[in-house]
């Protein structure tokens, strides 16, 4: 299947080796975010965008809640689903392979997030659909409003402006940051299980809070509150801070 999006090569060549990345130690922690902040209960149904090898679906299920889980990557979508065969969960979580960009959901889940991202701040570089690089996401997050019942809620992480800014002078070498569109982008390298080295290109796009805050409202979300995380290190931040690399968006389908 041709390639959509300059992820997929990435994805695919790191395979369940992308677990062993720090930001994804902190799952259970997550998780638990995730079940009060959204308000879930046993039974819901909800959907995770941008899933990768499903660590986040895959430990809902196993608190008895039903999770659709999506990914560009059509490797990380069969890991996933192996491993929700592997510990008898795939009642309760199933994987898809699905373009974030082209959800066509419609108030069908009781919660819907996107953490460490998976999908929304990926749309810089090859992806970009305008001067802004501001469409790409805005359609992820539209999409993922559509998605929820009404009145039912919404997580999601996006890399924060501020701390990529403040942070620049200790990358200077590394990567280059776009001041017009808050687009990173960095060369590096990366391994997959049997050590194999790909040389790969990282777009990640930065955002501020009062963006985000905007995006919500035009995808027809209520903005509940913003606060500063940092994951697989610090969940537990409660307002915002230049410190912590990431924005933890919560709203409410209106």
């Amino acid at each position: 299947m041709p390639r959509e999006h300059w992820f997929e090569e990435l994805a695919d060549h790191l395979q369940e080796a992308y677990l062993r990345y720090s930001f994804t130690k902190g799952t259970t922690e997550e998780v638990d975010q995730i079940i009060s902040q959204l308000r879930l209960r046993p039974d819901d149904y909800v959907l995770d965008v941008g899933c990768g090898p499903g660590r986040h679906a895959l430990e809902l299920a196993r608190r008895g809640i039903r999770c659709l889980g999506i990914d560009i990557s059509g490797r990380f979508v069969e890991l996933a689903t192996e491993m929700a065969f592997n510990e008898g969960l795939s009642d309760l979580a199933a994987f898809e392979r699905m373009d974030a960009r082209k959800l066509r959901f419609s108030s069908e889940f009781e919660g819907v997030f996107s953490l460490c991202e998976g999908a929304f701040g990926l749309q810089g570089g090859p992806a970009t659909q305008d001067p802004a690089n501001l469409l790409g996401d805005q359609l992820i997050l539209s999409g993922m409003a559509q998605a929820l019942r009404s009145g039912r809620r919404l997580l999601l992480a996006a890399f924060s402006a501020y701390f990529q800014v403040l942070n620049l002078e200790n990358e200077a070498g590394s990567s280059e940051f776009d001041l017009m569109t808050a687009t990173r982008h960095e060369r590096t390298e990366i391994r997959n299980p049997q050590g194999g080295i790909l040389e790969t290109d990282l777009w990640t796009t930065c955002f501020t809070p009062r963006e985000l805050w905007l995006m919500a409202e035009t995808a027809g979300l209520e903005p509940l509150e913003i606060h500063s995380v940092h994951s697989g290190e610090d969940w537990k931040a409660e307002s915002l801070d230049l410190n912590h690399a990431e924005l933890l968006l919560l709203a409410r389908r209106q």
